[in-house]
């Protein structure tokens, strides 16, 4: 109990803290800069497909970019922002957290390791649905999120009320893993426009000081990052992170995170990584290393 209070205050420290801009010469900015797209593009390289990155560093101003304007399927890594739209209604009173939503077997969905256990009875809080979502990247308890508050379009419009005009959502789970070639737009975001609004919601004005915590906590306590960006960052370092993939047929591993290192302030990353033709695993791997080359932000 007293390790879970510690890290809570330690992640509510390091939010609300303001950046203080860390002193760093044009030059040296554009040479980091320089260094660390050549890593990026050369790991494309290497196992083909597209590999699409944005990442700022807090502190120091400093950023990358590797296909960061480009179109990407989100797949699961909407969820951060279903769920940040929950804590919106709750900070206008119109939604709470303790309101129980009753589900039935027939709304199970594919990958629903929570919500299959909780079937009937008086059904989950919006909460404990925010948890299933956020750690365990449960399918049935994001639909009864988007459910909760008028589907896609409302997530989208959720978004364009705060400056993401890029990220949309158009479909539930899981028929939003799927696409039919570049000029489909549904379901998708940019590198850089997930970057920007996830640094919105932790670090802006978008969410009340208690609900930008909230979510940070939950994403904190992801299950299902351990082999993406956390994989490639250091051990000591605090992330907070949703990642999101749509097996061998598209060729989607993705991950989005906050990542806190110790007195060296806060970076946020987006990842896409869209390679049909290496397996999941080997996509993790190259998650990984993009962590690997954005920690050198610090």
């Amino acid at each position: 109990m007293t390790t879970l209070i510690s890290r809570r205050r330690a992640l509510a420290g390091a939010i609300f803290a303001m950046p203080a801009l860390a002193t760093v010469s044009t030059i040296a900015r554009a040479e980091l800069q320089h260094a660390l797209e050549a890593r990026l593009a050369e790991l494309e390289r290497r196992h083909g497909g597209r590999v699409g990155v944005a990442a700022l560093n807090l502190s120091t101003g400093v950023r990358v970019g590797h296909r960061a304007d480009e179109r990407f399927l989100m797949c699961s890594t909407f969820k951060a922002l279903a769920s940040a739209m929950v804590l919106a209604r709750v900070d206008k009173g119109v939604e709470k957290l303790d309101r129980r939503i009753g589900f039935s077997k027939e709304v199970l969905v594919y990958f629903s390791p929570v919500t299959e256990t909780r079937v009937g009875g008086e059904g989950m809080s919006v909460a404990e649905l925010c948890m299933a979502t956020l750690t365990q990247s449960d399918n049935t308890a994001v639909n009864l999120l988007l459910e909760s508050f008028g589907g896609p379009p409302a997530l989208t419009e959720f978004v364009r009320s705060f400056g993401d005009e890029l990220t949309r959502l158009d479909r539930f789970e899981p028929e939003l893993n799927e696409h039919d070639g570049p000029d489909d737009l549904r379901d998708t975001t940019t590198p850089g426009a997930m970057m920007e609004t996830l640094r919105k919601l932790i670090f802006g004005e978008v969410l009340s000081r208690p609900s930008r915590a909230q979510l940070a906590g939950w994403m904190v306590m992801n299950k299902t990052g351990d082999s993406r960006l956390r994989a490639g960052m250091p051990e000591s370092w605090m992330i907070a992170d949703k990642t999101g993939g749509n097996g061998n047929q598209h060729g989607n591993n993705n991950d989005t995170a906050v990542a806190w290192s110790p007195n060296r302030g806060a970076i946020v990353v987006a990842t896409y990584c869209e390679i049909p033709t290496i397996s999941a695993d080997e996509r993790n791997a190259v998650v990984a290393e993009v962590g690997r080359i954005v920690a050198e932000l610090a």
